[in-house]
């Protein structure tokens, strides 16, 4: 008697149900916990016994290892979680996902009695009321999480109605003496793990490969000889999600994906050579006699528990192999590796990114003023390689955060559309910024190259409105990346100050043409720097009342009105415009009028 193609259709059928219950109960888990499973993930500190209950627990409630796995590696990647940090996660994640495992052992034959109530609360028969009850429920769901909720119901019971379909469909293998060969040839323990690593990886599911030996199992022609290479081999081949999603990574995320694997790889080693040499030894009665599915998931769970209490201790024996295996160079970590596609279902998380990235630009902004100004009162030459990377990294930061932005638009939280427009808003000014150093930058080593030089009196004069914008830079950058609206309201004083330089200044220089102790060629690049200067401060000022407005809550962003009628009238504001004249204004024998 063979297997004729409707029984195989039938197989592949139950796989597919199998894995599409298992993919679509293990999201809408994760779509019902929200944002607290990475956002938890995200704050896992350096302690592995924390990392993994944590990993445990998460990929307990999604049903997959290798998606906490896959996680942890974009955690990596985006330098939220440092390499040690992820090792006790990636233990717990090993463990978790046995849980699935245990679950369809539930319908094991006479693990309940034979009454209708206990027939009904079986897995394969409790599956078609969980799918019922999930389609009435998504029918009427208007809420999102009621619509999740609906998954988890239809996911849990197309799960074991797959698992249904596959015993029934490979239950005439039993007869045939070709299955019963064929698993008695991969009771050799290199060939059993090369195919059950193989079988993990095509589907790159650890947990699917395992529910599809529990589903041959049925037959009874499998044994624990031919099961644990087997079980051994997949929890091998599921290291290749990881592998994959660390392509194009960093070094650290691609020694995430390492951890993971060593962990595998060295753990089965152990227990191949352990089993095997014990059962040469004493010889294990139960070795060549069937296993059912709760055996395949009592291994499962102890393969991965014991291997887990082995390295607990010694974890940074993962860490070290890892770091030998993909080993460091002089690459600079990039900032924009933060910008994880994955963190954009996440939203909170994704945002978090986000101000991260623009604060970098910020600062990359900021070195780039000093450099482009430093020359002008020192004589050096500036490095002109690294003012260009810096300009170019505000360049692409300012492109590829927008991308990043504009992707998260279809997946906004609530109140997330104002945030999401305030930092449109600050990675242009931050980019402006940079620009208008660039403009200082290449307009005064044109200047300087050919020959000329500024007067003591504007050298002293432009010392002092840099120094202002300096402070006015720095105090934007805090401000931004702390999002303290207490600093960002320093800001405006100093601008006020640096507008009131811009029109002294330019008034001081055509005196001097005037008397003639000035150029034209001199005015002329004098003029563009201090326009240059006057420009940074407005963008600062622009950053600063997007900071004010959105601790405040203010929905429409309107600097210029914001400004005069907020900040202006304020005490606070006439406090500190009254210190920063004093600090920037009397060196130059200048004085704000009574009333600003």
């Amino acid at each position: 008697m063979g297997i004729d193609i409707m029984s195989l259709l039938y197989l592949v059928g139950g796989l597919a149900l199998f894995i599409y219950g298992m993919t679509t109960m293990g999201s809408g888990l994760e779509r019902a916990a929200g944002a607290k499973l990475e956002k938890t993930l995200e704050k896992m500190t350096g302690n592995v016994v924390s990392g993994l209950l944590m990993g445990l627990a998460v990929t307990a409630v999604i049903q997959s290892s290798s998606a906490t796995t896959v996680m942890v590696v974009g955690f990596v990647n985006a330098g939220i979680m440092t390499l040690r940090q992820s090792v006790g996660v990636i233990l717990g994640a090993n463990i978790g996902t046995t849980v699935t495992a245990q679950i369809l052992r539930l319908d094991s034959t006479g693990a309940l009695s034979d009454s209708l109530i206990m027939q009904l609360l079986k897995p394969r028969n409790l599956a078609y009321i969980a799918v019922l009850a999930g389609i009435i429920v998504m029918m009427l769901a208007k809420k999102k999480r009621t619509r999740d909720i609906a998954d988890i119901l239809v996911g849990f019971g197309i799960l074991f109605i797959g698992m249904a379909t596959m015993e029934s469909a490979v239950s005439p293998l039993a007869e045939l003496p070709q299955f019963s060969q064929l698993f008695a040839t991969i009771s050799n323990p290199v060939l059993g793990v090369l195919v059950g690593a193989l079988v993990t990886a095509i589907i790159q599911s650890s947990s699917a490969s395992v529910g599809i030996l529990q589903a041959l199992s049925t037959t009874g022609v499998i044994t624990y000889a031919a099961a644990i290479p087997i079980i051994l081999g997949q929890n091998i081949g599921t290291c290749i999600t990881a592998f994959l999603s660390s392509v194009g990574g960093s070094k650290n995320a691609r020694r995430t994906a390492m951890v993971h694997f060593y962990f595998n790889l060295i753990g089965s080693i152990i227990f191949l050579v352990t089993i095997y040499g014990l059962n040469a030894v004493i010889g294990f009665t139960f070795w060549d006699t069937s296993i059912d599915k709760g055996g395949i998931a009592n291994f499962h769970t102890l393969f991965n528990v014991v291997v887990t209490l082995i390295f607990l201790p010694i974890s940074r024996v993962l860490v070290w192999l890892a770091e030998h295996t993909v080993r460091a160079d002089e690459e600079k970590p990039d900032p924009l590796a933060k910008l994880e596609p994955r963190f954009l279902a996440t939203p909170s998380l994704a945002f978090d990114q986000c101000q991260k990235c623009i604060s970098e630009m910020g600062g990359a902004a900021k070195e780039n003023f000093l450099l482009a100004t430093g020359q002008i009162f020192t004589g050096a030459e500036p490095n002109q390689k690294e003012f260009k990377e810096r300009e170019a990294f505000l360049d692409r930061a300012e492109v590829e955060i927008g991308k990043y932005l504009v992707s998260m638009q279809s997946n906004l939280p609530e109140g997330g559309r104002h945030l999401h427009a305030e930092m449109m808003h600050a990675l242009s000014d931050f980019e402006k910024i940079g620009d208008y150093s660039q403009n200082i930058m290449d307009g005064y080593t044109e200047f300087r190259e050919a020959g000329n030089r500024f007067t003591e009196n504007a050298v002293r004069e432009l010392r002092v409105m840099c120094d202002a914008v300096s402070e006015l830079i720095d105090l934007t950058v805090e401000s931004y990346t702390t999002r303290s609206a207490s600093v960002a309201r320093s800001v405006e004083p100093i601008e006020e100050i640096v507008d009131f330089l811009k029109d002294k200044l330019m008034n001081r220089h055509i005196e001097r043409l005037n008397d003639g102790s000035c150029t034209v060629v001199n005015g002329i690049t004098f003029l563009e720097m201090i326009h240059d200067l006057e420009k940074i401060g407005d963008h600062c000022s622009n950053i600063a009342i997007y900071t004010i407005q959105l601790s405040e809550g203010v929905q429409t962003f309107d600097t210029h009105g914001y400004t005069k009628n907020a900040i202006k009238s304020s005490p606070l504001f006439q406090e500190q415009l009254r210190f920063y004249a004093q600090k920037y204004l009397t060196d130059l024998g200048l004085s704000l009028p009574e009333r600003v």
